[in-house]
């Protein structure tokens, strides 16, 4: 299930900063799916399981989020601007 969230989450924020141009400043949809990663990561290399489990439940979280502020990120670049659509 992560996997596919995983997946989901990279691809759409790969294609949200295509269509919108990020400049420098990193956006949320970027920064959640990159401290995914990191919280994968770490509860791979965690020791404990209480460990593991806290970054799994942290990398999921993150994920849910990225997923989020893609899909807002996409939704506002797929309308026209108010000035084109009257």
């Amino acid at each position: 299930m992560i996997n596919q969230l995983w997946a989901t989450v990279v691809a759409a924020a790969y294609w949200t900063m295509l269509r919108t141009g990020t400049g420098d400043m990193e956006s949320n949809a970027r920064y959640y799916s990159r401290r995914a990663v990191e919280e994968r990561m770490a509860a791979q290399r965690a020791v404990t399981e209480t460990a593991r489990a806290w970054h799994a439940k942290l990398a999921l979280d993150f994920a849910e989020r990225a997923a989020s502020a893609c899909s807002s990120a996409c939704a506002a670049t797929d309308s026209p601007p108010a000035a084109l659509s009257a």
